[in-house]
């Protein structure tokens, strides 16, 4: 492998990756009430008009708003009262002129009623009449029938992501299942000589292989499914064995480690010998993670990140959760919560790369302000410690104290 190798900014990088990714075919059928985070395979309108029967929007009476016309406190209009609206039955009482019936919030308007008195606007009168002491308009105090939603209109469309509002939605209108996207595949190898489980204590040179397990859950939050596969050494066939499996078993492949220009590092290697197009980018003009990889192999994205976990953390949310959510269905990138802050340090830089660094936020005076974490691009701690990462543009050489800059949240 060369020793060198030309960059290309994240944009153009993702565009080389971008036209082989399709919304995967399968589709599952869930339960509605178990479809939080699921992307939708089909546009759904409502089946029925919400409300189905004109209801009170409030404790009240029920009038003919017309009984009520220039009712005011010195001159109240008085209305027979002749039963009561329980709530989830049926109105049996049906009003005739100058007539109420008490009625609760939600309770189905009776038959000739057309508006809703509120209780501070009237007086009882030994429980056999009420005086109105303001007159009521039309339709004040009631949702009428579809006011929520009519039948046939649209409640959400292909590729929307399903939210807890949606989904109480849905099973408010009756739509007790749905048919989603299957969830996308992710295959995550470890490479290296170096590292040990989680559970084991390290030897001298040794690291325990915290990536694999960062990187699921990266990707679980995605909305996809992780497969952790093993350790895989720094051998070529065993790596190449791994990957060739891993396009067979799952939908998205990532490599962690093997991407850098060592003479030890094989996954561009691997990945062009298992067929085309292979290797599309080596080498995003980022930091950290400028030896990233992009390849498309066997009809399956395949990503070589590097092994320091910052940089493993930051090139996934960069690339690998946006192929997840193309792969998904989504319509749309879920929406980055970015905000601004001021820089309480000088954060130096190189023009033509862009460059990510973790932050601790804090308020001072009303004010957002971002300050700098700095470490090596192994050191997960400065992860830990911020609460969001600052972007340097491509095209800056820093960004000086004092300075409005955007923060990427965790």
């Amino acid at each position: 492998m060369p020793q060198l190798f030309t960059v290309l900014t994240p944009q153009q990088a993702w565009s080389k990756l971008e036209p082989y990714l399709s919304p995967l075919e399968r589709i599952d059928t869930v339960a509605t009430s178990e479809g939080l985070g699921r992307v939708l395979v089909e546009d759904i309108s409502s089946p029925v008009d919400v409300p189905h029967f004109p209801r009170s929007a409030m404790d009240g009476y029920a009038v003919r708003a017309v009984d009520t016309h220039g009712a005011s406190e010195g001159l109240p209009s008085y209305l027979k009262l002749v039963g009561e609206i329980t709530m989830g039955r049926p109105a049996t009482v049906a009003l005739s002129a100058g007539e109420a019936v008490l009625i609760h919030t939600g309770g189905m308007l009776p038959p000739g009623a057309d508006a809703v008195v509120m209780l501070e606007n009237t007086r009882d009168i030994d429980g056999s009449g009420i005086e109105v002491v303001r007159a009521a308009a039309r339709g004040e105090n009631v949702i009428q029938v579809g006011e929520d939603m009519l039948q046939g209109e649209p409640l959400l469309s292909r590729g929307s992501v399903l939210r807890p509002q949606d989904i109480g939605g849905l099973l408010s209108v009756g739509l007790t299942k749905v048919y989603v996207y299957g969830r996308v595949k992710v295959a995550l190898i470890p490479t290296g000589d170096e590292l040990v489980s989680p559970e084991e204590d390290p030897g001298m040179g040794q690291i325990r292989n915290t990536n694999a397990y960062a990187l699921s859950a990266m990707a679980f939050q995605s909305g996809a499914v992780p497969i952790r596969m093993g350790i895989v050494r720094d051998n070529y066939d065993a790596l190449k064995q791994a990957v060739q499996a891993a396009v067979e078993m799952a939908d998205v492949v990532v490599v962690s480690a093997g991407s850098s220009v060592s003479a030890r590092d094989m996954t561009a290697d691997v990945v062009n010998s298992l067929g085309e197009p292979g290797v599309l980018v080596h080498g995003v003009a980022l930091r950290p993670g400028k030896p990233t990889i992009i390849a498309f192999v066997g009809g399956k994205p395949v990503f070589g990140l590097p092994g320091n976990p910052a940089s493993a953390m930051i090139t996934f949310q960069l690339f690998v959760v946006p192929a997840i959510e193309r792969l998904g269905g989504r319509s749309r990138e879920a929406g980055r919560l970015e905000l601004k802050a001021r820089a309480t340090r000088n954060i130096p830089s190189t023009p033509g790369r862009e460059d990510f660094i973790p932050v601790r936020l804090e308020e001072r005076d009303g004010e957002l302000y971002a300050e700098p974490v700095f470490g090596k691009s192994n050191m997960m701690f400065a992860l830990m410690r911020g609460d969001g990462v600052a972007v340097v543009p491509l095209q800056k050489a820093g960004i000086a104290v004092g300075e409005t800059l955007t923060v990427r949240l965790f």
